[in-house]
């Protein structure tokens, strides 16, 4: 049996990490060939990845926060080798959010999370594909738009209990109106919606934003777009929330927020809008995004909650 063959590309801010450090000579004394490489510019991942694929490296590992895992599946998405062609793909944690290896359940702690992709085989995942205004963007996790760094209030912590993540972005907006609702049009198979909303979330993970579970049913390998469109919450749609607060997450969830799942979304406004594609913010009028299926093999453990069970 041939000797495994990483290489690990690293963000610049973690060079630091004495646990990666002493993680990566654990996995090269247990047989593991492995050898790193560190972003500091533009450019630098798809570099290192054509580098590997020239090496034949055997997996890529991302060693960063969600757009460094972004970063990375992407320049193997737009190669023209299909995914079997491809170096497997590893997550390594060490970002302040986590928001997709939190959802999959990959451990933060660098060797466990190295011994996973040791030990858990790589499955065929989705990415998302963005054409904004006519430029292709990919995305491992979730695009969302409408709440960010302006939402700072704090959260009470009984509706924290009963929303989640979720409860931030709604009381926040609801409370102080630190955002203005975005007027736009959502249309996907079957499912089309126009008006204001304050948080929009277009998913393959589940949460983005540092834990604001936006797409709570979402699969990484179901060929599927999670859409969750939170309307202005003012009138009618204000009543229902309250009323339905104390019913439980899923109650409130399903009943205020628009909800489709579907291989492709479109997005328009008359206005410039901004999506956070896992921490690049691109602005457009206009939004295409597809679900391409399987377009990377991922290393994730088997129970992994963002895995289909069919």
């Amino acid at each position: 049996m041939s000797r495994p063959h990483w290489r690990l590309i690293l963000n610049g801010k973690a060079t630091g990490n004495e646990d990666v450090r002493e993680a990566v000579a654990t996995l090269r004394e247990r047989g593991v060939q492995l050898e790193v490489r560190v972003t500091w510019e533009s450019g630098d991942a798809e570099r290192y990845v054509a580098e590997a694929i020239a090496h034949g490296v055997d997996t890529i590992i991302a060693a960063g926060g969600d757009g460094t895992l972004s970063e990375v599946a992407e320049t193997l998405a737009h190669r023209e080798e299909p995914a079997d062609a491809l170096p497997s793909l590893g997550l390594l944690p060490l970002g302040t959010a986590n928001d997709f290896a939190t959802a999959a359940e990959i451990p933060d702690e660098p060797l466990a999370a190295l011994e996973l992709i040791r030990h858990a085989p790589a499955r065929p995942v989705d990415l998302l594909r963005i054409d904004a205004d006519g430029k292709v963007w990919w995305c491992a996790n979730v695009a969302s738009g409408g709440f960010g760094t302006e939402v700072t209030v704090e959260t009470d912590e009984g509706l924290k209990k009963v929303l989640g993540g979720l409860a931030y972005l709604v009381t926040g907006v609801s409370r102080l109106g630190r955002i203005d609702p975005i007027q736009a049009r959502v249309r996907a198979p079957g499912f089309e919606w126009a008006g204001g909303f304050i948080a929009l979330g277009v998913g393959n993970g589940r949460q983005a934003g540092g834990g604001q579970v936006l797409c709570p049913e979402a699969l990484i390998d179901d060929g599927l777009l999670d859409v969750t469109v939170i309307p202005e919450l003012s009138g009618e749609v204000a009543s229902t929330f309250a009323a339905l607060v104390k019913g439980g997450k899923r109650g409130a969830l399903e009943q205020v927020a628009e909800r489709v799942q579907a291989p492709w979304v479109e997005i328009e406004a008359e206005l410039p809008l901004t999506l956070n594609l896992d921490g690049e913010p691109v602005q457009a009028r206009h939004f295409r995004i597809d679900c391409v299926p399987g377009r990377v093999n991922l290393h994730v453990a088997l129970d992994s909650p963002l895995l289909s069970r069919g």
